[in-house]
C-alpha cells in the first residue's frame, strides 16, 4: 500500500521549505547598526537587573556593562517597536536578555 501520492509528497516538501524560510534569523540591519561611541547622544548602565532598556528611534546610545562598552544608533526600520538588545551587542558582554524598546523618531511623527 503506498502512504503518499507524489502531489501529496510536492506539498509536504512545500510546506517544509516554507516552514524554514519563516524559522529564519532575523534581520539585523532593521535594528540599525553600530556606532562609535563618539556619537552617542547619552549612555545607558546595564546591571545584571536590568531587563529592558527605553531608547528613541534615531538615538545613538552608549551601553556600559561592566568594564565593557558598545555603542548602537537606533536608525531602526519603521515596523520596529522592540527587539533582543543581545541580537545586536558584541559576544559575551550581556549575560543576560535585554529588550530594547524603541519609541517612534520625532524626525518623522506627523503633527500633533
Amino acid at each position: 500500500m503506498r502512504l503518499y501520492s507524489l502531489p501529496s509528497a510536492l506539498l509536504l516538501a512545500g510546506t517544509l521549505t516554507l516552514l524554514a524560510g519563516c524559522a529564519s534569523a532575523p534581520r539585523v540591519e532593521l535594528y540599525g547598526s553600530p556606532a562609535p561611541p563618539a556619537a552617542a547622544q547619552r549612555t545607558i548602565v546595564i546591571t545584571p537587573e536590568t531587563r529592558w532598556v527605553n531608547v528613541e528611534g534615531g538615538e545613538v546610545i552608549n551601553f556600559v556593562v561592566g568594564d565593557k562598552m558598545f555603542a548602537w544608533d537606533f536608525y531602526v526600520g519603521f515596523t520596529v517597536s522592540h527587539f533582543d538588545l543581545n541580537l545586536v551587542a558584541p559576544p559575551g558582554i550581556l549575560q543576560q536578555r535585554v529588550t530594547a524598546y524603541i519609541s517612534p523618531d520625532p524626525r518623522y511623527r506627523g503633527p500633533d
